[in-house]
């Protein structure tokens, strides 16, 4: 699938300008923020999908500049330590948003 166009750069971040001001007669302000908050997702999942390819080519030993990599892999105890950091993380972050209402 060829969604992206070849054209510079600039012109190719215009577009998304034009378009954006095109849709802003077209819609409420609920359906402006409603497909605001939709392409800013699909766009995340686009990024985040990207990124994490990269991550696992680097992994390999094969960076996005064509270096081999000195990355290693993590061991399950490490990864296992760093899930536990993060759940923690995650549930200080809920309790302090409990502790605000």
């Amino acid at each position: 699938m060829n969604l992206i166009p070849n054209i510079p750069a600039k012109a190719f971040s215009f577009s998304a300008v034009v378009v954006g001001y095109l849709l802003i007669d077209d819609l409420t302000a609920n359906e402006q923020n409603a497909l605001g908050n939709w392409l800013m997702l699909t766009a995340q999942v686009l990024s985040t999908n990207a990124f994490y390819k990269q991550v696992q080519a680097e992994r390999r030993g094969v960076n996005t500049s064509g270096a081999s990599s000195n990355v290693g892999n993590i061991s399950n105890e490490d990864g296992i330590r760093m899930l536990e950091k993060m759940v923690c993380a995650l549930n200080k972050e809920i309790e302090d948003l409990k502790a605000k209402r």
